[in-house]
């Protein structure tokens, strides 16, 4: 679903990253940091960004380029599901964020949901792996894989985060509107399909 030049750009900035990681040659250096800038002033192009700030953005990774990982706990309460009002776009999201180093999947949704929302959960199921470009997200910079684990209530209770300002509950056909870039109605829809289909299988792509 993303758009052409984004691809090509990500594509290109990735053999970039590869090349100057791996690369001992001085004129393979050179050639590899020259299709890094290319990928920048691709994404220059298009998004109206100086090229410095797209450095800062995607292009100040090193290593063998990989995707990042977006973490998101599905949380029911009374057939209602869990969401919380980021303070960034105003819009509503799924507690959630990127994986972080030395924790487990289940122990990052657990610790975004007692952050983000207040409340005290447990990790009981994964829904959906989901490549977040095949999915009608805004485009991104970064190649993304989204994690949803269903987690049930354990305690806690509706406390507003750093990031977030109000936390509340909704059902399936009253969905305040959506933090996008985040999750998509679709996913949140999936999300109640598994709770009204406990057997429902894994999702992934």
């Amino acid at each position: 679903m993303e758009p052409k030049w984004l691809q090509w750009g990500k594509q290109l900035q990735a053999i970039a990253q590869a090349g100057l990681t791996y690369s001992k040659d001085v004129y393979d250096l050179e050639r590899f940091e020259d299709i890094r800038k290319l990928s920048m002033e691709i994404m220059s192009e298009y998004t109206k960004m100086d090229t410095t700030s797209i450095r800062e953005l995607f292009a100040n990774e090193t290593g063998y380029a990989t995707p990042k990982v977006d973490i998101r706990a599905v949380v029911f309460k009374d057939e209602k599901i869990l969401m919380v009002k980021e303070k960034t776009d105003k819009s509503w999201a799924l507690p959630g964020g990127w994986g972080d180093i030395g924790l487990t999947p289940a122990e990052v949704a657990v610790k975004e949901v007692r952050e983000e929302s207040g409340y005290q959960v447990k990790a009981v199921k994964l829904i959906a792996v989901m490549d977040k470009k095949c999915h009608p997200h805004p485009p991104s910079p970064y190649h993304v894989y989204k994690m949803f684990l269903q987690c049930e209530i354990v305690g806690g209770e509706a406390k507003e985060g750093i990031e977030t300002s109000s936390v509340e509950f909704f059902s399936a056909d009253a969905l305040p509107p959506l933090s996008i870039p985040r999750n998509t109605e679709s996913q949140i829809q999936l999300a109640f399909k598994h709770l009204y289909n406990p057997g429902e299988a894994v999702y992934f792509d």
